[in-house]
């Protein structure tokens, strides 16, 4: 008989304190609901679940910064659908400037509303988004300075700078019936001006109508016409073909850069009575801007991380929408004149580039916010997946841990009564003593 150590009772005080100690952990978990509540839990598992949880929260801010940017867009694409029905008003009063029923005094009045127009293009055009200018061209990217392009797929494929205006035929090689005395007239608009000439066709070639172009404001147009499917290289340095990959007639400005290019070119055929050809015209002035004018300026896209990653983000990038952008106004201030008839009819082929122009960047805008829809539902789904993956190794299966904790519990108030028990059966060693 032992009194100075109680061997059953320091063992059954043992089995208490581990029990409290295991009771203790499950209630932990409970509380928590983790299975992992601290890195003793399973160290390699706790690191396992912090890389993920790190990954997660990542993926969840990406979420942010794409919806954020799709905010961004949606502002740019509302300006760019403001200006489009500005210029849509502008194209029904050229129009209308355009014919001799409307008196010199008419024009007059609706060139008033063209300068007015062409500042609410550049109110349009200066929107902001967190103090930031969207359409200002500070967010277009260009690496390269080009010359503008401009293409005609609507004539014969066997077309060159040397054939004869008479000799032009329809892509599909009817001939567009040009005879000798035939007036051509080729006008187009730079700087918010508007420049003309008419000359008799007689022997004349393709060339030699932008040659006559040139001697009204100087060399503006290079006369060595493009005859091939190559077009020219755009402000990416990449090459730019044909849509269908056939040989075209491509006349590109002799400057490089946006202060060389022009912002509509127009091309008439009148026969000697006076009446306008438009079969002819149709073909004939058909040329459109098959690359545009840029200055190399870096890159200024907008970047918006949607990665958790490095580098793993979406660029985009927002053209000039300003008028001088547009070709409504001249870096020189001046409006696009509509006063005579002659130039009101010049500037709708100015109206309907800006209308193209406006057209592309709202596509362009459209297209990045698709992408951006598709990237915050990736995102989404990626973020879901791997949250229920880290559940399965951090997360705490309450049931069990429930069982587990009422167990513990249990054993733990057996092993007190216990104790108290083998305290009381201990007394008996006093009556030794009696």
């Amino acid at each position: 008989m032992q009194i100075q150590n109680s061997i059953a009772s320091i063992n059954i005080l043992n089995i208490i304190n581990m029990h409290s100690a295991n009771l203790s952990k499950h209630m932990r978990h409970l509380s928590s609901g983790l299975r992992i509540a601290s890195v003793a839990d399973d160290p390699s598992g706790w690191a396992i679940g912090q890389r993920m949880d790190i990954h997660i929260r990542a993926l969840d801010q990406d979420t942010r910064n794409a919806q954020t940017s799709r905010s961004l867009l949606k502002v740019a694409e509302g300006s760019v659908g403001s200006t489009l029905d500005v210029l849509r008003n502008l194209k029904e009063m050229a129009i209308e400037a355009a014919s001799d029923t409307a008196t010199d005094a008419d024009r007059r009045t609706i060139q008033k509303l063209f300068d007015q127009f062409a500042d609410q293009i550049d109110d349009n055009a200066l929107v902001t988004y967190n103090g930031m200018e969207l359409l200002d061209g500070s967010l277009d990217t260009s690496a390269f300075e080009t010359s503008q392009v401009l293409t005609n797929g609507s004539l014969s494929i066997d077309t060159t700078g040397a054939t004869k205006l008479t000799d032009l035929a329809r892509r599909t090689g009817d001939s567009l019936h040009i005879a000798e005395s035939d007036t051509a007239t080729i006008s187009y608009v730079k700087d918010g001006s508007t420049y003309s000439t008419s000359f008799s066709a007689g022997s004349s070639t393709l060339e030699d109508l932008f040659k006559k172009a040139n001697s009204v404001n100087g060399d503006v147009f290079d006369t060595a016409l493009g005859e091939t499917n190559e077009i020219g290289k755009d402000a990416s340095g990449d090459t730019v073909y044909t849509a269908n990959n056939e040989k075209a007639i491509s006349v590109k400005t002799k400057d490089a850069g946006t202060d060389g290019s022009v912002a509509g070119l127009t091309i008439s055929i009148q026969d000697k009575y006076g009446k306008i050809k438009k079969d002819v015209n149709s073909a004939l002035d058909a040329f459109s801007e098959s690359v545009q004018a840029r200055d190399a300026k870096g890159d200024g896209t907008l970047y918006s991380a949607t990665g958790p990653s490095a580098n793993q983000g979406l660029k985009s990038g927002l053209s000039d929408m300003r008028s001088t952008a547009l070709g409504i106004k001249g870096k020189n201030g001046h409006v696009l004149n509509v006063t005579t008839q002659k130039s009101a009819n010049a500037a709708i082929s100015v109206i309907d580039n800006a209308i193209s122009r406006a057209l592309d960047q709202q596509t362009t805008i459209g297209a990045q916010m698709m992408r951006l829809d598709m990237t915050i539902d990736n995102l989404t789904n990626t973020s879901e997946n791997m949250t229920a993956a880290m559940s399965t190794i951090l997360d705490a299966d309450i049931a069990k841990e429930m069982v587990a904790y009422t167990k513990e519990n249990i054993l733990m108030q057996a092993a007190m009564a216990m104790l108290a028990q083998n305290n009381q059966n201990t007394g008996w060693y006093l009556s030794l003593l009696s």
